[in-house]
């Protein structure tokens, strides 16, 4: 293994692990570099979530098609998709507006030996042109969109969907309740302590991310994204706050 391969391979999340000055959460190249870890330690049922999108992928995927992977982050969902897709007319495009995480993506792609061409676009999802989609994913990344442009993209997704085309949605939710939200987010810390953070990582965590990751709750989502041009929304998979939802153009 090269030295640069070697630099790619993703290594402990110890980000939080002592004291810092608080700072908003970026996906710069520190995170990039722990993301796997991260997200496998961090988000219940993610493990779960990606293997089954490349089943819904196979189940949705038109021939002729294009698919998008929006905010790819290191290409978990992306190669998911491509396993997926069964038609070898489809294009797929990868796109993350942080260079780091576009760059250790490509170096997962090319790992990869399935013979579909990804295409990776170090672009704003919601400028980043769409077109003739029948399967998009956005896998824990509108949450990181401000609130009030997430209409805006779930409607130009829509849009760009062929009838009978999805979209994969997978969110961090907040609950009506507030019993229900202290109870669910009680689960979640106990489920990152379980896998080996330390009380003061998941503190630094959380107030990192608290003013960039903003959480809706589903029936919000629910109603966006129907009145965003998707018949039907269905959820198909929650753990605790975490939650995937597969929302439906009429055919």
């Amino acid at each position: 293994m090269s030295e640069s391969d070697r630099s790619k391979e993703p290594v402990t999340d110890r980000l939080f692990a002592t004291e810092r000055q608080p700072e908003d959460f970026r996906f710069d190249a520190a995170v990039a570099r722990v993301f796997p870890d991260m997200i496998r330690r961090s988000v219940p049922g993610y493990t779960t979530i990606i293997p089954m999108i490349e089943v819904i992928t196979e189940q949705y995927a038109q021939p002729g098609s294009n698919c998008y992977d929006l905010g790819c982050s290191l290409g978990a969902s992306t190669l998911a998709m491509r396993h997926g897709i069964p038609y070898d007319d489809c294009s797929l495009a990868g796109i993350d507006n942080s260079a780091a995480m576009i760059e250790r993506c490509q170096h997962y792609i090319a790992l990869d030996d399935h013979p579909l061409p990804v295409s990776l676009r170090c672009e704003d999802i919601q400028q980043t042109p769409l077109a003739n989609a029948s399967v998009t994913t956005l896998n824990f990344t509108l949450q990181f969109v401000p609130p009030e442009a997430r209409s805006h993209l779930l409607t130009r997704i829509a849009g760009a969907t062929r009838p009978g085309g999805v979209l994969i949605l997978s969110e961090k939710i907040r609950f009506e309740s507030e019993d229900e939200q202290a109870t669910q987010t009680r689960l979640h810390h106990e489920f990152k302590r379980a896998n080996g953070y330390s009380d003061l990582e998941i503190s630094q965590k959380r107030s990192a991310i608290e003013q960039v990751l903003i959480p809706e709750t589903l029936e919000a989502h629910k109603q966006r994204l129907k009145a965003a041009g998707f018949e039907r929304v269905l959820v198909w998979y929650q753990c605790f706050n975490f939650v995937s939802m597969l929302a439906i153009k009429a055919g």
